[in-house]
């Protein structure tokens, strides 16, 4: 049974289940994807996510604003402070924190204001004891520097979608993260990631797809669905030389032990069954 720890819900394209999620959530599941965890990048989607958990037993949500989304006065938002973050979390069940961090690829929002709005976010986190979803692009040294200086180790976090080197992750992971690889370790070009992948210890990786974004091969160049995270696991599998059910086993307990609110066994079942 797969999980894919970060996935777009909202905004899947849907054209190829006439435009119903459930069908999409569905063909996931005919895959053995059976856990989804909906990531939020701005505070005002949160309660569409919050609709589609309640809909879905095995959905779950994360609540946070991406480093690149453009908060403007013309929209009546507000940079939110780590309050303001910590009531959404509340008000919708999130069982993490994000997808937040420093994207120094764009210049779309300053630099300035990514800092202060990812010290936000790490604040809320450990504040209510949940661990932090990382979006990092170009900005290795300040995205380590602060998980050290606001993150709880005990708690941690993940790099998603990670595209750093192995020693990025090395240091990650001795703070007390996971690294999440998405179907970027299925290109071509990828062959450093693909390194990441045979080093990293398997009970600090996770899964994912980042749908609509990024599909793996074979479906390079189509928006992404959840079902594909398959692909990153038999990606994953072939790279260790081990089975992809042990990829599929392992990757799942660890997501259930870096989100324990989402694990299904909190609410009385065994998630290994």
């Amino acid at each position: 049974m797969f999980v894919d720890s970060h996935c777009h819900l909202d905004r899947l394209d849907l054209t190829p289940y006439d435009g119903d999620l459930d069908l999409a959530l569905e063909a996931a599941r005919a895959r053995g994807v059976h856990r989804f965890l909906a990531i939020s990048t701005s505070l005002e989607g949160a309660p569409n996510l919050a609709e589609i958990a309640r809909r879905h037993d095995d959905v779950d949500i994360s609540v946070g604003l991406h480093p690149l989304h453009e908060v403007t006065v013309e929209s009546g938002a507000a940079e939110p402070d780590s309050e303001a973050i910590q009531d959404c979390a509340d008000r919708y069940g999130a069982v993490a924190i994000g997808e937040t961090g420093l994207d120094f690829h764009y210049d779309s929002v300053p630099r300035d204001v990514q800092r202060r709005r990812f010290v936000a976010h790490l604040e809320a986190a450990r504040q209510l004891e949940l661990p932090v979803v990382i979006h990092t692009r170009e900005a290795r040294d300040e995205t380590l520097a602060l998980i050290r200086e606001h993150v709880d180790p005990k708690v941690g976090g993940v790099l998603h979608c990670f595209t750093e080197d192995l020693d990025m992750a090395r240091e990650a992971v001795r703070s007390g993260f996971y690294i999440s690889l998405s179907g970027i370790v299925t290109f071509a070009s990828a062959e450093a990631l693909r390194d990441v992948a045979r080093q990293v210890p398997l009970d600090r990786l996770l899964i994912e797809t980042d749908s609509p974004f990024l599909a793996p091969v074979p479906y390079r160049g189509r928006p992404n669905e959840p079902q594909w995270v398959v692909e990153v696991a038999e990606c994953i599998a072939r790279e260790r030389g081990i089975t992809v059910d042990e990829v599929a086993m392992q990757t799942r307990a660890n997501f259930y032990r870096l989100f324990p609110a989402s694990a299904p066994d909190a609410q009385g079942d065994n998630p290994f069954g």
